[in-house]
């Protein structure tokens, strides 16, 4: 794989500089020729420069619909202005918090028939696969509430965000970004036996993660190399695309995508997406899928890639760097191994999942069960469980015999679920390594709670090797070394169960409904305005090279409480920092003394001892208006989901801010804007610590001018020193979201 800055595609090849490509072609390059910004044009309602959008559909699943909609009602919400998608494919189970899941579904029924929506019921589709079924389509553009919402295979640029910049649709306003930059991914040559998307999804993970080459950008995948791809195949690769940091992804589409349509009663909704001209790009990836093999990615990060081969050739030495980086990760608070997984010299890996919108669709379980053909699991602690990606999936394996080749080896067959994404089905056992088909594999996920000394692994795979280390009874195996018949037999799409449970209603509101509300559904609490004065303290502070939205706020067992805004904060940070929930309850407790015109150091008496640091220092504070909040700090925060709870609950707890030396992903920046958090950087990371206050005098006047540097006081005790905070350019809507106390506030003010 090479990677290349501002270079030129057209017709095939690739030119690293405008010379080259105008002595190839005798013509200019330009990035009005790129496959997306054709599409952006046609959703802008703002400049080149600064982009506002309006998106063709939106899609929510039920831990996001819930807040989401709350949010939306408290801004005046009458009905649905786009095709909007509530799926059940998260809190599927209803195995959590007694009856409140299946509350969450009933109020979404409720939702679809009030504002005019479309209700996808629990067990029929995961998210993105009923997407790409029903909405995805070239030259469209799809918001959704889930990080891996990726249709570009389908040519189109679909975006994962949190709930709020759904809500900003919903109430007809704008998603609001900068033009982002365009890489293009140049594909070649054509995958060797064995290998399955995932292996290539990973292959480019692990590329471009670390040195953030695609962050925050578009991914355009063009040339000759996805001609010998199907479909099933790109939208594998394309849904992966989320762990690289990529903003979105878009795809030259051709006549399979046109037949992949028609199969789903959509062939009207056809265009072709080509490089027509020379087009420019602000970074080219040359991927020639030939020299891909089977890979995986060991915990604990979709980027912590090698190769089958290589890891099974180097067991030992590759597990012990895993386990090293764990004692990082952990603290020494859990007894993690992986090197024990070797038995007789071969890894042996306890469970094996194939599922959800990366692992459930159609040719993958294909190819799963022609490699299992004639052989089984095993009778031993292994395990595999398969989940087919949507009812019209399962429909097709079920009259071609594709799931009973799969349950006659042993592999047990579940309905279409995102469980085994996010820790919620088929938990591994404590100290297990799992295998999967999905998304991620970050620590405290999958039922990991380290806090309490349970850790599990899970190591990401295709299905395909995934199937070749079940046939051998979970020795880990490379499809590339089993033999197996890679003819696919045809996908026969039946709509049937779509139109027997999924409730269409879009462009039906019937806005005398009520919504129907279970006894977990809470309002969001009260959020005050910025004071022109702030006191934060550091109540975390992680200095891991990332922080994940798991890390901020668990998956698993917590999202049955994602409709309850102060019961889920009590989840916050618990499986990184333990202390942080106690820590932010109370400061808390010392802001709603003020705010109620008592005294904040009768609620927290150290802050007398702040007060008097900071008056000493020469500056003067007006204890009655200046805003006493709690401040987590970590080096680059928000790396993997899309939810927004990660920033909200940092809110209801009395959150103010974060600092960070960057922000992983532009979507957690935006949720930490979007619930009125102001999102500081700064290069001074060691002028405070966990404790310590910083003090900012006129920092709403700051962010209201759009100052770039906000000078701050440290205290430490009795000491006081200066440091200097950063804020990268705000909009003036961004602005005063911050300034409102929230995204709920602004839209009633504005």
């Amino acid at each position: 794989m090479k990677l290349l800055t501002n270079a030129y595609y057209y017709n095939g090849a690739v030119y690293e500089s405008a010379e080259a490509l105008k002595a190839a072609t005798g013509r200019n390059g330009a990035r009005e020729n790129t496959l997306s910004y054709r599409i952006l044009k046609n959703h802008n309602k703002g400049t080149e420069e600064k982009l506002k959008l309006r998106f063709d559909a939106m899609a929510s699943h039920d831990i996001t619909y819930v807040g989401i909609i709350q949010t939306a009602r408290a801004g005046g919400l009458e009905r649905f202005p786009v095709p909007y998608v509530l799926t059940n494919c998260h809190n599927s189970l209803c195995a959590v918090g007694g009856t409140i899941n299946e509350d969450d579904h009933v109020f979404g029924l409720s939702a679809a028939k009030k504002y005019g929506g479309i209700f996808v019921p629990p067990h029929i589709a995961v998210i993105h696969q009923y997407m790409r079924e029903c909405f995805a389509a070239p030259g469209k553009m799809i918001l959704g509430s889930d990080s891996h919402t990726r249709y570009g295979a389908l040519g189109c640029m679909a975006i994962g965000e949190g709930g709020p910049e759904l809500v900003k649709q919903l109430l007809c306003r704008t998603y609001d970004i900068d033009s982002p930059a365009t890489v293009c991914v140049h594909l070649t040559g054509k995958p060797s036996h064995g290998v399955g998307p995932q292996d290539v999804a990973l292959a480019l993970i692990k590329e471009v993660f670390d040195c953030g080459f695609v962050k925050n950008k578009v991914i355009e995948f063009v040339g000759e190399g996805i001609k010998g791809l199907s479909v099933d195949y790109r939208n594998g690769i394309d849904v992966m695309t989320t762990e690289t940091t990529c903003l979105s992804t878009v795809w030259e589409t051709d006549d399979k995508v046109k037949a992949y349509l028609a199969a789903h009663g959509r062939a009207g909704e056809y265009a072709e997406m080509k490089i027509e001209a020379p087009a420019y790009y602000d970074g080219v990836i040359e991927l020639d899928l030939s020299e891909i093999e089977p890979m995986i990615a060991l915990p604990f990060h979709p980027a912590n890639v090698y190769s089958i081969k290589e890891l099974n050739a180097n067991a030992a030495d590759i597990l012990r760097e895993t386990e090293k980086s764990a004692i990082d990760l952990f603290g020494g608070r859990v007894n993690y191994s992986l090197t024990d997984k070797l038995v007789d010299g071969k890894i042996q890996v306890q469970q094996g999942v194939i599922a959800g919108c990366a692992g459930g669709i159609y040719e993958n379980l294909a190819a799963a069960a022609s490699i299992l053909k004639g052989g089984n699991t095993g009778s031993g602690a292994f395990s595999l469980s398969v989940y087919p990606a949507s009812q019209p999936v399962y429909l097709s394996t079920i009259g071609n015999g594709i799931l009973r080749t799969l349950a006659e080896s042993g592999a047990v067959i579940k309905t279409a679920f995102c469980g085994p994404c996010f820790g919620a089905g088929d938990v591994p056992a404590n100290g297990a390594l799992s295998i999967r088909h999905s998304t991620r594999n970050f620590p405290n996920r999958e039922g990991s709670k380290p806090g309490e000394g349970q850790i599990s692994s899970v190591a990401l795979m295709d299905a395909r090797s995934i199937a070749a280390s079940a046939k051998n009874g979970g020795v880990l195996t490379s499809a590339a070394d089993v033999d197996y018949d890679e003819t696919v037999p045809a996908y026969e799409y039946d709509s049937t169960v779509y139109e027997s449970r999924v409730y269409s209603g879009y462009g039906k509101a019937k806005t005398d409904d009520s919504l129907v509300y279970g006894p977990n559904i809470a309002d969001w609490p009260k959020m005050e305005p910025l004071c022109d004065d702030m006191l934060y303290k550091v109540v975390a502070y992680i200095t891991d090279p990332v922080t994940t939205t798991d890390e901020l706020i668990p998956s698993g067992e917590t999202s049955s409480y994602r409709s309850n805004p102060e019961r889920l904060s009590q989840f916050a940070l618990s499986r990184k920092v333990p202390e942080y929930v106690g820590r932010a309850k109370a400061v808390r407790e010392a802001e709603r003394a003020r705010v109620d015109g008592k005294s904040t150091v009768e609620a927290l008496p150290e802050l007398e001892g702040v007060y008097a640091a900071i008056e000493k220092a020469g500056v003067a504070v007006n204890k009655a208006e200046t805003g006493v909040y709690s401040l987590v700090y970590a080096n680059k925060p928000g790396d993997g989901s899309a939810r927004e709870q990660a920033a909200s609950c940092q809110r209801v707890l009395g959150g103010g801010a974060n600092i960070a030396e960057e922000y992983a992903t532009k979507r957690y920046r935006s949720n930490l804007i979007n619930w009125g958090m102001v999102p500081f950087t700064t290069d001074a990371k060691g002028d405070f610590d966990c404790g310590d206050y910083i003090f900012v005098k006129g920092i709403r006047g700051a962010i209201e001018k759009g100052d770039k540097t906000i000078d701050a006081l440290v205290i430490k005790g009795s000491e006081v020193s200066k440091t200097v905070l950063t804020m990268p350019a705000l909009t003036e809507d961004e602005k005063r979201i911050i300034t409102e106390g929230c995204l709920i506030n602004y839209y009633r003010k504005y």
